[in-house]
């Protein structure tokens, strides 16, 4: 005799995986510096709140490339030998560590020979380039306002202590 096929359920079982939810989140404060609300998430901290349920988020994101000076081949040539020294400075302990040949003299070849190759390899990669980008640069990732956000439940208690310390500030 065969079994009737039983309804599927849709309880799931303890077996299943259970998922953590995201915790529901209140934007408490606004700064349009970072320093700002690092210094509010330290007030709130010196006063017992748990910071845990903190988060300081960036947003307005924007990419800022700072132009540092002219790119030559001299200069490629300077940044690879300076890479390729430090990089002949590592495999030169390397080798030191196990080799018995005087270890001045293997760290001094390990050096040169960096710097020579790697003055050459950065003068060809950027000779390569063929003047597409004789600059240098540093980039950086800016936010323009930074908001202060804390667990809904706590939010409240959040709130007073950010106000104090703003009324302080502005009542030294």
């Amino acid at each position: 005799m065969t079994t009737p096929p039983q309804p599927e359920s849709n309880v799931p079982s303890p077996s299943d995986d259970l998922v953590e939810l995201e915790r529901s989140t209140v934007t408490v404060a606004r700064y349009s510096d970072y320093a700002s609300a690092q210094r509010a998430v330290d007030y709130l901290s010196d006063n017992g709140f748990p910071v845990e349920r903190t988060a300081i988020i960036g947003t307005d994101l924007r990419l800022v490339e700072n132009v540092l000076g002219r790119l030559t081949i001299g200069r490629a040539a300077m940044a690879g030998a300076l890479s390729g020294i430090w990089f002949g400075l590592f495999l030169g302990f390397l080798f030191t560590l196990f080799s018995t040949s005087s270890w001045v003299g293997i760290m001094l070849a390990a050096v040169l020979v960096g710097g020579l190759w790697g003055g050459i390899f950065g003068a060809l990669a950027h000779a390569a380039t063929g003047g597409r980008r004789d600059f240098t640069s540093r980039s950086s990732l800016q936010a323009g306002q930074y908001a202060v956000t804390v667990e809904a439940e706590v939010a409240d208690e959040a709130r007073v202590l950010i106000t104090r310390a703003t009324w302080r500030a502005a009542n030294g």
